[in-house]
């Protein structure tokens, strides 16, 4: 296979980890503990993994036990993210340090391949080609969902037969709900397979205060972020387009929080603070249109906006509209496929309350077909296909258009609009991630020569250099709260969603006005791997933020 010249310099790199992590090492177990929400339904559904101490790996003066060869699964699922490889790598590595006779095997393609027994067993040959590279080519990755006992009985038939002890699942909010899920019953069968999860997703929000980040954030976000300033760099140049991008992250505006940050766009708009201020989608219009006629009447008919993926299920409004066009399309779902396409719009308003119907109706008719398109697999719209970036361009088009006519209005206003999502999930991994996911899988390999189950690997003090980070694991559990899932109330992992007190926001929320009336644009440029420490070993700004004030 031809490489090129980057992929050849990285695959020497060697990742840093923490030092504990060189030694030998014995847990220091914290106090029992608790879910972050819904305690009783929780405790009820997870009666052997619950109230379980959060651990940490400490250096042991202790000579290193002879521990017998362990065999491992791993599955990677839900979206890629940058340093799945170097999760895997670590994991691989750990075993072996462990015991040179331990196997790694990997699922192929997600939960499914555990399912439906399709796997590869992982050899050094195998994991040295895939160090350090960006993607989940190393086995793919799927979105099945692993809930049922039959998919869990399935599973184990597999592990079974190739002597697995331990299952890593290397995931978001859901897949690790999912792990903390199966890891109980397999717990309450005695089924002798430990379950261990890793947290992943570049939206950032499967974070706590001892998850400090998941993994691919920095790297995805570095990615958007030199996008962001090469068209603030045309739009400076040009200036004559108002660029509309939107970012992913759905359920939260860490990606946007973090690349405004970063670029230091004329507008970002916090899904969190439009939701906490009750805002409407013409209140959003309107903000934009003032900014953008204020920028005119200086001479500035240019300027780049930031939109977080999920903006659309923030607006108090839409969120009821959605919440029971969710509850009813996952039980009319067959009707509704039914229907000719031409008439479905119709079909829907004489569906909904009389309050969401109204609403529904009001929406132009592109994205309210959009929001009735196929769910995902946890029965939620897809929000990635709503054009979210065009529908604000429109319609700040038209309130210019009105102001215009009345004399309030004298620049010129033409939009490009971009959606950056998929250009960042298969990055190769920033050094940062490149060390943090190692360190979290050689962490989940001690976890499992630990006996644990039902934890999350988790990496600490990640602003310090990468040999002052503080490794352990955290009992899935107490993550957990009870949210409407297919029309059901499910356990799932409560989401990390931007905090409108904390100090990442803030720092934004002070300087945006001067963003707005100035050009003030940063632009970040591609990810460094070599040179000085300051550029190459950097974290996100998020994190910077985040830690300054522990």
């Amino acid at each position: 296979m031809i490489k090129s010249a980057l992929e050849i310099a990285r695959a020497s790199y060697i990742p840093k980890k923490p030092a504990v992590l060189e030694k030998n090492v014995t847990i220091e177990e914290g106090s029992p503990t608790t879910a972050v929400a819904d305690l009783e339904e929780i405790q009820k559904l997870f009666p052997k993994t619950y109230g379980r101490p959060i651990i940490k790996f400490v250096e042991s003066d202790q000579p290193r036990e002879s521990l017998s060869a362990t065999n491992v699964g791993v599955i990677l699922s839900g979206g890629q993210a940058p340093g799945g490889h170097n999760v895997i790598a670590g994991i691989f590595d750990g075993i072996k340090r462990i015991n040179k006779d331990s196997r790694l095997y990997g699922f192929l393609l997600g939960p499914a391949g555990l399912i439906n027994h399709e796997y590869r067993e992982l050899t050094s040959e195998i994991i040295d080609e895939h160090r350090n590279t960006g993607g989940f080519d190393i086995i793919g990755s799927g979105r099945t969902k692993l809930e049922t006992t039959e998919q869990f009985d399935k599973g184990l038939e597999i592990m079974k037969e190739l002597d697995i002890k331990a299952l890593v699942i290397i995931g978001g909010d859901d897949s690790n709900t999912n792990a903390s899920v199966l890891a109980e019953y397999y717990k309450s069968i005695d089924a002798g397979v430990q379950v261990i999860g890793c947290p992943k997703t570049i939206d950032g929000d499967l974070k706590n205060d001892l998850i400090e980040t998941s993994f691919g954030f920095d790297t995805a976000c570095k990615v958007y972020s030199e996008v962001i300033g090469n068209i603030q760099r045309d739009c400076d140049s040009a200036r004559k387009y108002w660029h509309f991008i939107k970012l992913m992250g759905r359920s939260a505006s860490h990606i946007a929080l973090e690349c405004a940050l970063q670029t230091q766009p004329n507008i970002c708009i916090i899904s969190e603070e439009v939701e906490a201020k009750n805002q409407s989608l013409d209140e959003i219009v309107t903000y934009i249109a003032e900014i953008v006629a204020a920028r005119a009447a200086d001479g500035r008919d240019y300027g780049t906006i930031l939109i977080p993926e999920g903006l659309i299920e923030f607006l108090p409004a839409m969120k009821g509209l959605i919440s029971e066009l969710n509850d009813f399309l996952a039980a009319n779902q067959l009707e509704f496929d039914a229907i000719r396409r031409s008439k479905r719009r119709e079909y829907i308003i004489h569906k909904l309350s009389e309050e969401n119907s109204e609403i529904y109706k009001s929406l132009p008719s592109s994205v309210a077909l959009q929001l009735t398109h196929d769910r995902d697999p946890h029965g939620n719209v897809q929000v990635s296909m709503i054009e979210t970036e065009k529908l604000l361009g429109e319609m700040v088009a038209q309130k210019l258009k009105k102001w215009k006519n009345e004399g309030k209005y004298k620049g010129n206003f033409a939009t490009i609009n971009h959606f950056f999502g998929y250009e960042g999930r298969c990055a190769a991994p920033s050094n940062f991630d490149a060390n943090y996911c190692y360190s979290l899988g050689y962490t989940a390999s001690l976890l499992v020569a630990a006996g644990k189950t039902g934890y999350m690997a988790s990496i600490r003090n990640t602003t310090a250099p990468a040999t002052e980070w503080v490794a352990g694991g955290v009992p899935i559990t107490m993550m957990l709260n009870m949210e409407r899932r297919h029309g059901e109330m499910k356990p799932v992992i409560q989401k990390a969603l931007v905090d409108l007190e904390g100090a990442p926001f803030k720092e934004f929320a002070k300087h945006r006005n001067t963003w707005a009336k100035k050009t003030s644009y940063i632009y970040p440029g591609p990810i460094q791997y070599f040179g000085p420490d300051e550029v190459k070993e950097q974290p996100t700004m998020t994190l910077k933020f985040e830690q300054e004030g522990k």
